[in-house]
């Protein structure tokens, strides 16, 4: 029986699974908007940058933030937090975030037995509350949205804290690194921390697709309008350096 190239198998089940309409309005995301927008955005800057992580889960940040005692919080774990893990090894405290029970279990199961490792529980938000996490419709992901980003109908709920509060509870005044893949709940993160006056050093957003694009460029601005720097984009992943005034 003559067997089908991966790709079209690959194909024909996303198409299933998510539905044609639904897939195609991905794919233009990924193959003809995010190109568009790098070229639109333009990012820059003679910082020298490394990528840490795995191909699915890394992020680029800059060389110099990755300093022993430094905090990170990485908020959305999934069933990758190897970008989480080589930021621990780099000497650095790293508090996860991540109501969803399959990424909990995972994260437990590859966490390092450390005291500069922190999982927490919860998701980020723009207030203290326990919301609806929608599931992806491709059950073997992990994917859940509390702005339901794949219109699916089943749920859970998870609790959910803005920025300051979970800093508050692990007694942090301020953090070096944030990085951000939290399913479309970004946009409302973006503007609670900036309006909290909270400035990490670096800042990783995952603009998780499909989305408003005019809400991407709207988190976008805020963030410049703040003293942040677009320094790197990877598709929908970008980083930004948070520049004093005084520079």
């Amino acid at each position: 029986m003559l067997q089908l190239p991966e790709a079209i198998r690959n194909f024909r089940r996303d198409v299933r699974v998510y539905g044609a309409r639904w897939w195609l309005k991905f794919a233009i995301r990924f193959q003809i908007v995010a190109p568009v927008f790098k070229v639109i955005l333009r990012p820059g800057g003679a910082t020298p940058l490394i990528r840490l992580g795995t191909f699915y889960g890394g992020w680029w940040v800059p060389e110099a933030a990755l300093r022993p005692g430094a905090v990170a919080y990485c908020a959305g774990a999934g069933d990758d937090i190897s970008f989480d893990l080589a930021l621990h090894e780099r000497g650095m405290r790293v508090v996860t975030l991540d109501p969803t029970p399959r990424a909990i279990a995972h994260a437990e199961s590859v966490a390092p037995t450390s005291d500069r490792f922190v999982l927490v529980p919860v998701g980020l938000w723009n207030e203290a509350a326990e919301l609806r996490f929608f599931n992806p419709r491709n059950m073997r992901d992990v994917n859940y949205s509390v702005v339901n980003l794949q219109d699916t109908d089943d749920y859970f709920i998870g609790q959910v804290k803005t920025l300051r509060e979970v800093m508050n509870d692990l007694g942090d005044i301020a953090i070096d690194l944030l990085k951000v893949d939290i399913e479309g709940a970004e946009h409302h993160v973006i503007q609670s921390f900036l309006e909290d006056g909270i400035r990490p050093e670096v800042v990783c957003i995952e603009f998780d697709q499909p989305s408003p694009l005019r809400a991407v460029l709207r988190s976008v601005r805020r963030l410049q309008d703040c003293g942040y720097t677009l320094v790197h984009i990877e598709m929908w992943n970008y980083t930004f350096i948070h520049k004093p005034a005084s520079m």
